[in-house]
């Protein structure tokens, strides 16, 4: 009988790769120290965190500013593990408003100080301050570019013109986040309250949006704004045409009397 082949040995991680290994683990010890003393966490807590000394934790990030952008960069990942689902879901579109803004503001609660510290970095210097904008800029557009596409998608499908889709959506993520910075400082009212009330302001765009009248088409083919549809207005060969019915007219209106003047 033919002897087994021995089992093939798997290869040794590289350098590189136990380099990367050892930074996510220093990036999780840094997490739960931020969660243990606050968004105002120092270098040598989370190294101590960690198990090791400052210098050695040096070794895998070239500056706090560098250990910031690594933080920042896991709870974004974290986030955005709470908003995709609430973003792909197969809701009606004012529950799946709900469903987004609330996913956002679960995350910054669960962990605010962390969310403190990636975004506001109370006792970094500029440069660390400048590395959690630049984290919060990515997220922001992650969102956005996901929301767009939703926005786009429900507007094509109304037949109505996604052209604003993008700014819509960057306009709502800068919305919702600064109404969710503002909430995690007061707290004056609940999660669910929060969420109600972003949710009717949101969607009291987005209805008149989906709702309002569709985009037309002129007899040549032409796209029609509902404004200048809904006023009747003639172009192109419609010109010189009498009104449509139903539509309005202009009409030149006689001066009034001067003051004094008698009327006839």
């Amino acid at each position: 009988m033919p002897e087994p082949e021995s089992p093939v040995k798997p290869e040794p991680p590289s350098k590189e790769q136990r380099r990367a290994r050892r930074r996510a683990e220093m990036v999780a010890a840094a997490v739960e120290a931020v969660r243990t003393h606050g968004a105002g966490v120092s270098v040598a807590e989370i190294a101590a965190r960690a198990g090791i000394t400052k210098p050695v934790l040096y070794r895998y990030f070239d500056d706090r500013a560098d250990l910031q952008r690594a933080v920042g960069q896991h709870a974004v990942e974290m986030l955005m593990e709470r908003m995709v689902p609430a973003l792909a879901a197969d809701l009606q579109p004012r529950a799946q408003v709900t469903a987004v803004v609330d996913a956002f503001l679960a995350g910054i609660e669960d962990e605010p100080q962390l969310w403190r510290f990636v975004v506001h970095n109370p006792t970094g210097g500029s440069a660390e301050r400048d590395a959690g904008a630049g984290i919060v800029d990515d997220a922001r557009d992650q969102i956005a570019r996901l929301l767009a596409v939703l926005i786009g998608e429900r507007l094509r499908a109304a037949g109505r013109d996604s052209g604003g889709a993008e700014v819509w959506a960057h306009g709502l993520v800068g919305m919702v986040q600064s109404a969710g910075d503002w909430w995690l400082e007061r707290r004056t009212m609940s999660r669910a309250t929060v969420t109600d009330y972003l949710t009717g302001l949101i969607w009291g765009g987005v209805s008149a949006t989906l709702e309002g009248p569709a985009r037309s088409t002129n007899p040549r083919g032409n796209k029609v704004s509902p404004e200048n549809d809904s006023l009747g207005t003639d172009t192109g060969d419609d010109a010189g045409r009498g009104p449509r019915p139903g539509a309005t007219t202009l009409r030149a209106v006689p001066d009034p009397p001067a003051a004094g003047e008698a009327r006839r």
